[in-house]
């Protein structure tokens, strides 16, 4: 269900794109003149770069752009053999239409095994005149340089808050749900600037009922209200360090949270705090020692009660 909405909200033309407005002026350019170079599309998960490229194939081939648009995921199909058969298969051949090109898009290319990326080097260049590559990866650093430098790189960015609101603002009239302005800067707090999860968790809280409030949305997310992790750690600066603890304790077991979810929250929550601000910087970096140690696999009712403790002595 979620794949569906998301998909009934994925933009189908450019004008209907929200954020990156530099990029889509420059790819808008690229378009009108049925030019396009290699591209490399480089972000954080849910700001745009697959909706991009679709909007592209369905600007540059209108009705006929599935016959010249090839779409991958590299985190699935990630071997040599991809790059050795479909992907060859498919660029070999000439597009349909007045478009000299077709478009290969390969999702995820950072998932790519080297020997992978080494001969889609050579593919991109044996089939550039009638096939163009565009390759989407959150982290470019895990692409090989020769790649990198056939493609021109456009860094996506996670949305802002005004980018975020306005499609809020769009569900909310489309689907007829009631979302304050504090639960819209709730969305954009939680989700971070990716759109997807906004979208995935309005499907979520949409299902529960049309007016939807900063619970449902806690509920949903699994976290919890700031306040709570607040009123814990007022408790542990104050000396209170059994109640801090045992309200903490609380907190976790009733919502079912781990110690990594509380102690990001915590890292959140101290900069709210009335402290000095030298204070501050040593319970951030206390967060991420005990942070370190839950990953490697810590006892997080121990580590969390240490940082309380630490909390309370200071």
């Amino acid at each position: 269900m979620n794949e569906i909405f998301i998909e009934k909200y994925r933009p189908k033309i450019f004008d209907e794109l929200v954020g990156q407005d530099i990029i889509v002026e420059r790819i808008k350019a690229m378009v009108k003149q049925k030019n396009l170079p290699h591209l490399l599309f480089s972000g954080p998960p849910g700001t745009g770069k697959t909706s991009l490229i679709l909007i592209v194939a369905k600007e540059l081939y209108g009705e006929k752009w599935r016959q010249n648009f090839l779409e991958l995921n590299a985190s699935d199909e990630r071997g040599i053999d991809t790059i050795r058969g479909v992907i060859k298969d498919f660029a070999r051949t000439k597009s349909i239409g007045d478009v000299p090109f077709k478009i290969i898009y390969l999702d995820e290319c950072d998932s790519l095994t080297r020997e992978a990326q080494q001969a889609l080097r050579r593919t991109m260049e044996n089939f550039a005149e009638n096939t163009r590559f565009c390759l989407s990866c959150n982290f470019s650093s895990k692409v090989i340089e020769p790649i990198q430098s056939r493609c021109t790189i456009f860094r996506f960015k996670p949305l802002e808050k005004n980018d975020i609101k306005k499609i809020v603002n769009r569900i909310a009239k489309e689907e007829k749900l009631k979302i304050s302005d504090s639960v819209a800067d709730l969305l954009y707090n939680i989700s971070e600037g990716d759109v997807r999860r906004v979208e995935n968790i309005l499907q979520s809280c949409a299902s529960i009922g049309n007016n939807i409030i900063e619970k449902t949305i806690y509920d949903v997310v699994g976290s919890i209200e700031p306040k709570e992790i607040k009123d814990v750690l007022e408790l542990a600066i104050k000396g209170k360090f059994i109640e801090s603890r045992d309200k903490l304790i609380d907190v976790m077991l009733k919502n079912g949270l781990s110690g990594l979810d509380i102690i990001k929250q915590i890292q959140k929550e101290i900069l709210n705090l009335k402290i000095d601000d030298n204070k501050k910087l040593e319970l951030i970096d206390k967060c991420g020692e005990v942070e370190f140690r839950l990953v490697e696999g810590s006892d997080e009712f121990i580590q969390l009660g240490a940082l309380l403790a630490y909390m309370s002595k200071k």
